[in-house]
């Protein structure tokens, strides 16, 4: 589900479930470990990467449209657990993305405290990121919201959030949803030399800074309020979701 590449005192997490890195509960769960272990076994810093044309295409929609309600529950709840691990990290979070980041994979991008997008090859298909959820017939909860909105300002994320916009990745730049832009292959390389920048500061000085200036970001994924699964998954449920779901798995059966 994911392979470990080690890069000096840097961890790359690569997440590796062909063909779009499509989140179920056994990638998410590796993803959470992997995530926990790895300042216990020395990594500085992390460099969370995907697929070099899809970074992860989100939830494993077709697989939770099979879920029962207690399963599906435990689904979600394993996202979140993998979102949190990674906010939480006590070490920085590059996200390598060398592709499209739709929802669940722009979640996790999110959660990172530095973003690094791939220019696409082909000018005329632009790789894009964002939470697209209304788009399938899902509301963003307050939480996964509120990580948007401290990374693009209130305005801006609410117009993003409300659309379920996809901006192409040079406009993600341009509205600082995204901090670089790198040709395919530099992705991973870039994220590498700016976590070596990072750490080689004074170690304690910048890591309870950073601390300070990210208590936000867990505190939106573990607060029950902002995160509600029980309201999510009674959402999840209703008519015109449910509608939307079927219309997106049909979609990707093709």
């Amino acid at each position: 589900m994911i392979e470990q590449h080690k890069h000096g005192s840097i961890l790359e997490i690569r997440l590796a479930r062909p063909p779009v890195n499509a989140l179920n509960p056994d990638l998410m769960l590796a993803l959470r470990d992997a995530f926990e272990a790895a300042p216990k076994d020395g990594a500085r810093g992390i460099v969370l990467s995907g697929g070099p044309n899809v970074f992860s295409g989100g939830l494993d929609v077709p697989h939770l449209m099979g879920l029962d309600a207690g399963d599906l529950k435990a689904a979600w709840r394993g996202f979140f657990d993998a979102a949190i691990a990674i906010a939480k990290s006590p070490v920085p979070v590059v996200a390598a993305i060398a592709g499209h980041a739709p929802a669940g994979g722009c979640v996790l991008a999110l959660c990172c405290d530095y973003r690094i997008m791939a220019r696409s090859p082909d000018p005329a298909k632009p790789f894009r990121i964002g939470l697209n959820e209304v788009q399938v017939g899902l509301a963003v909860p307050e939480g996964i919201q509120h990580l948007l909105q401290r990374t693009v300002g209130m305005r801006r994320a609410e117009r993003l959030l409300v659309a379920g916009m996809m901006p192409s990745a040079r406009r993600a730049f341009a509205m600082g949803l995204v901090d670089q832009l790198a040709d395919l292959g530099q992705v991973v390389p870039r994220a590498i030399a700016w976590l070596n920048e990072l750490i080689a500061l004074p170690s304690t000085p910048m890591l309870s800074t950073r601390a300070l200036a990210r208590a936000d970001v867990a505190d939106a994924l573990t607060d029950p309020k902002r995160v509600d699964l029980d309201s999510f998954l009674d959402a999840w449920n209703q008519p015109d979701t449910q509608d939307a779901l079927k219309a997106l798995v049909a979609r990707l059966r093709k």
